[in-house]
């Protein structure tokens, strides 16, 4: 009998490296996500981290909490809206006498409707010049989910990503034109990862009779006959921080920078398969050891994230704004994944050599009365992804926002914020052309059609 070739990167390690990279497709680049102001969204965050009258700006920049005069609370929620659909296909048991074009649909749309809450409290320390605050964001995560059978299901089933901030800052303005902020922020992830697993392409690496007698068509094992599943769980909590500088020389001009730091994680994680009945027993002879309920360990960092944020005043009721953020995503170059608890499993390493990339929005406001504003905005946002390492977990593409948003302040306490984004994404390509062990053997080769819809409403209240 031949040994397959599993004992070093096997699909659990593709899994597990997945959950760690925390994918899914976010409404920004990569696998961020914007959504911590509807505000905001109404111009495509520009003026992000300078503009006034914003609470998100706890996380955005804290050294703008300045601005604010009075105690402040703040609740927004944007629904994300995604669309991907999938159009190609691709080959099982890849660059073998046995390849055959992958079955299964396209897997309908990948993407779901998701609500993300932000939770944010500005609080000025009298004439102290001393402003503390607090949120709680979701700066990544998303859902992308497949049909069952689908022809990329050797690559992904599902994968979900759930992760929470918890920001507290503090300003400090002593009347100069310029104010300075800290943040510190604790991090929470928790990320589900599944994908189908081709036990009968392994099974002919076992033992290749098993899938050619009495012929190829008839035999009891071969690709796409024997599939199993696995189910990958992992979470961890980390910690990082936010620097920034508020410049505001006069009434009609502020500028903004942040600094947000990488956040490390140290990801623990279980991996759960379903081996099928007929193939357990030849894995035991052929891959003694493996594809067994165990635990994973990886580290890797969440990006860093500078930002430059400006606001002017054009007159009483008009306002420009423009934001410029540089994403440290060359940091996600690859992840290597231990199995502590199975020494039969040796650790394996999932490349994904992302660039750094940039996002820029331009916005302007419109004070139409005293109770009504009226702002739109565009930006344009780069996607760290390539085609011959991106997957369907990630089918991320160079992004283009349209967005519009309307303020009524029915008072001098209250301000009720709507807005709507539509986001056009390049359409993404995949071009797994290299048959893996990490996707059971198989490629795939296709491109999505890809879009978001944000609708967002806040409220915020002043004392």
């Amino acid at each position: 009998m031949q040994q397959i070739h599993v004992t070093r990167i096997s699909a659990l390690a593709l899994a597990v490296a997945g959950a760690l990279a925390f994918g899914g497709q976010a409404q920004a680049s990569g696998f961020q996500l914007k959504e911590s102001s509807v505000k905001a969204m109404g111009r495509a965050f520009a003026g992000s981290g300078s503009a006034s009258g914003d609470a998100s700006v706890v996380t955005a920049n804290p050294a703008a909490m300045s601005t604010f005069k009075k105690n402040t609370l703040q609740a927004d929620v944007t629904l994300i809206d995604l669309s991907a659909d999938f159009t190609g296909g691709g080959f099982a048991a890849a660059g073998t006498p046995l390849q055959q074009p992958l079955s299964g649909g396209n897997g309908g749309n990948a993407g779901d409707q998701t609500p993300v809450p932000a939770i944010s409290a500005i609080f000025p320390m009298g004439d102290s010049g001393v402003t503390l605050g607090a949120m709680v964001s979701a700066p990544f995560g998303l859902k992308t989910e497949y049909d069952a059978g689908w022809v990329g299901r050797y690559t992904a089933v599902k994968s979900e990503v759930k992760t929470m901030d918890l920001t507290m800052s503090a300003a400090f303005d002593f009347g100069s034109s310029v104010s300075f902020g800290l943040g510190l922020v604790y991090q929470r992830a928790e990320a589900t990862l599944s994908k189908s697993i081709d036990f009968g392409s392994a099974v002919c690496g076992i033992n290749i009779a098993l899938c050619i007698t009495p012929n190829p068509v008839a035999a009891p094992y071969g690709p796409q006959k024997n599939d199993g599943f696995i189910e990958v769980n992992g979470d961890d909590t980390g910690i990082g921080w936010i620097a920034g500088v508020h410049i505001h020389p006069n009434d009609q001009l502020a500028i903004g920078y942040s600094h947000r730091s990488e956040i490390g994680h140290d990801i623990v994680g279980t991996a759960d398969f379903t081996v099928p009945a007929n193939v357990s027993p030849l894995l035991a002879i052929g891959a003694p050891g493996q594809y067994v309920d165990t635990n994973a360990h990886a580290t890797l960092a969440t990006p860093a994230v500078d930002t430059i944020s400006v606001t002017y005043g054009i007159n009483d009721d008009w306002r420009l704004m423009g934001d410029v953020s540089f994403t440290q995503w060359s940091t996600l170059q690859s992840v290597v994944i231990d199995f502590p608890a199975n020494p039969h499993q040796a650790s394996a390493s999932e490349e994904f050599k992302w660039t750094d990339t940039t996002y820029w929005s331009l916005g302007a406001e419109w004070d139409i009365s005293d109770q009504f504003t009226l702002r739109g905005g565009y930006a344009e946002d780069q996607t760290p992804t390539h085609a011959d390492t991106r997957t369907p977990r990630l089918p991320d593409g160079d992004r283009q926002w349209f967005s519009v948003g309307l303020t009524w302040t029915p008072s001098e306490s209250w301000e009720i914020n709507g807005g709507y984004t539509h986001i056009i994404v390049d359409d993404p390509a995949i071009q797994l052309t290299t048959p893996s062990v990490a996707t059971s053997g198989s490629t795939l080769v296709g491109s999505y059609d890809s879009s978001v819809n944000l609708w967002g409403l806040s409220a915020q209240y002043r004392f």
